[in-house]
């Protein structure tokens, strides 16, 4: 589903016109990025919470070199799935 069809959708269900429910998305997005980027932690009922991981420095290996190199430490984005949205999937 892409956004265009994702945006469809919603208002469709409810019920108002597509550019209120793309307006709607696109705020949702940006608030997530901004919890993200604060550090904060959001959770979403019957969908999933959305947090932060640091990943610590590490050894790798350059796949075209087979050098090794140093992997800097960084913080990636996590979901983690809501019990319903896991049982949801399963039918």
């Amino acid at each position: 589903m892409t956004k265009a069809e994702l945006v469809g959708y919603m208002a469709e269900q409810a019920g108002i016109s597509k550019k209120a429910a793309g307006l709607a998305l696109d705020s949702l997005v940006a608030s997530i990025h901004d919890a993200l980027n604060a550090g904060e932690r959001i959770r979403i009922a019957d969908l999933g919470s959305f947090s932060v991981v640091a990943r610590k420095a590490r050894k790798g290996v350059n796949p075209r070199t087979r050098k090794p190199i140093q992997i800097p430490p960084t913080k990636a984005p996590k979901f983690t799935a809501a019990k319903a949205l896991r049982e949801a999937v399963k039918k």
